[in-house]
């Protein structure tokens, strides 16, 4: 998969300052914004964090546009059967369980449904009002977003594609995003989304606070992981066309829309370092145990949107790609555990190694803070007597994880609405017995 054709230009890195054009000379020279711009444009500047953020982590674009933004008119509330929550903390909105939750593939629409339409919020942590915590929602559409584009207010959108890719025309210009690649569009970036390859369907990570960025790689070095080069902006790409748009607002967990006369994907030039970006996963280098034991998944881990403590994210973004598994005198599946953190998992394609059935691509799975989870029992079985040599794992394979350091709590949709629930999950680890034997000795002990 490392070979994904790019059909738009991009520029590469993560973090850069890009400056890049569409008409020659647009961009002005020596200040931000001139009396007058070139080719008669406007001046407008899109700001990720405060005026006020130290240099290091301050993030703002100068997008230079045909008419600015504002040019619309007011925001009513959007008629959809979109189901979609913003406060994770009031119990009309929620369904609170500390069970193993799984879910079957959530259905392809069978009427005509765009990427905003077939928006649904499955689980989430806090309050969007607030600025704090994140959610987990899951789209899946059949018709092009003809005539009109979303901005989020309340987070960062981090989009998975499980089934088709998703042609994005954003106000930096355009993405093609296929399945096996990811992208971010942050909070207030205006985008639109065609679907080249019918109906589609996919995960997306929302984070209320802080932004999507590349964990520290600490003992690990200056390599490995997701490298900073892969990353893909997407460069200045720009329309002229006079007619009808709608812009749709999600604010507040809400979705309202207002009306405009002219596409909103006038932008000639740009420069600054808040922009959307992809990254294809097939280029991450896996870090992984070459003696003993199964490592933590955090060295999995592509994308981390940190909290205010360290070391606790409010989000990660964590995949378990194809890689090969060598360690010696160990249980080489995820062991069993409680966790502290709350752990969303997905499937793009393939099996994942540590359920033999159940887990299915488009579906998904929850396990809460401290509620226990590991293999299924033929997992564990197959797992125990096997011959431990070198495995190459996964092969065919990507599932992921949106792990948090939240209480994530289901939404009433996606437990009671949705259909897609596996009430009997559970069954999974019933089939583990007791293997303990009171008169075990290790070898050669008599």
């Amino acid at each position: 998969m490392t070979d994904i054709k790019n059909d738009y230009q991009y520029q590469p890195g993560f973090g850069n300052h890009f400056s890049t054009e569409a008409l020659p000379d647009a961009l002005p020279k020596g200040q931000n914004t001139p009396q007058v711009c070139p080719y008669g444009l406007y001046a407008e500047q899109l700001s990720g964090t405060a005026f006020t953020v130290d240099r290091k982590h301050n993030e703002r674009t100068w997008l230079y546009r045909i008419r600015p933004s504002v040019c619309h008119t007011p925001f009513e509330p959007f008629q959809t059967k979109t189901r979609l929550v913003g406060n994770y903390t009031d119990e009309s909105n929620v369904s609170v369980t500390p069970n193993q939750l799984r879910w079957s593939p959530f259905d392809l629409p069978t009427e005509p449904t765009d990427f905003v339409q077939g928006l649904h919020s499955i689980a989430g942590a806090g309050d969007v009002g607030v600025k704090h915590g994140m959610a987990v929602l899951i789209y899946a559409a059949n018709k092009n977003m003809d005539d009109s584009a979303i901005h989020n207010s309340d987070g960062d959108f981090l989009i998975v594609p499980q089934q088709g890719r998703l042609d994005i025309t954003t106000e930096f210009g355009k993405m093609m995003v296929h399945p096996n690649e990811i992208c971010v569009i942050q909070r207030g970036i205006r985008f639109s989304v065609n679907l080249p390859d019918g109906p589609s369907r996919g995960y997306i990570c929302e984070v209320f606070n802080g932004t999507w960025t590349p964990p520290d790689l600490g003992p690990i070095g200056a390599n490995g992981l997701a490298n900073s080069r892969d990353f893909q902006t997407p460069v200045a790409a720009f329309s002229q066309e006079e007619k009808p748009y709608n812009i749709i607002n999600k604010y507040g967990g809400r979705l309202f829309v207002a009306k405009q006369d002219h596409t909103p994907f006038d932008v000639v030039a740009w420069h600054g370092n808040y922009a959307p970006f992809k990254y294809n996963l097939a280029l991450f280098n896996t870090i992984n145990s070459v003696s003993f034991d199964h490592v933590d998944p955090s060295i999995f881990t592509v994308l981390t949107c940190k909290s205010d403590k360290p070391g606790v994210a409010i989000a990660d973004f964590v995949i378990f790609p194809p890689r090969w598994s060598v360690q010696e005198n160990t249980f080489r599946p995820p062991y069993f555990h409680r966790n502290c953190m709350s752990e969303f998992m997905g499937l793009i394609h393939g099996s994942y190694e540590a359920k033999q059935g159940g887990f299915v691509p488009g579906g998904a799975s929850l396990h809460s803070m401290m509620t226990p989870h590991g293999p299924d029992a033929p997992t564990f079985e197959k797992a125990s007597t096997e011959e431990l040599k070198p495995m190459y794992i996964a092969k065919g394979t990507q599932a992921f994880m949106f792990e948090s350091s939240l209480q994530l709590q289901p939404t009433h949709w996606a437990i009671e609405e949705s259909g897609k629930v596996q009430h009997d999950y559970f069954q999974a680890w019933q089939g583990l017995k007791s293997n303990f034997d009171p008169n075990w000795k290790p070898a050669g002990r008599q």
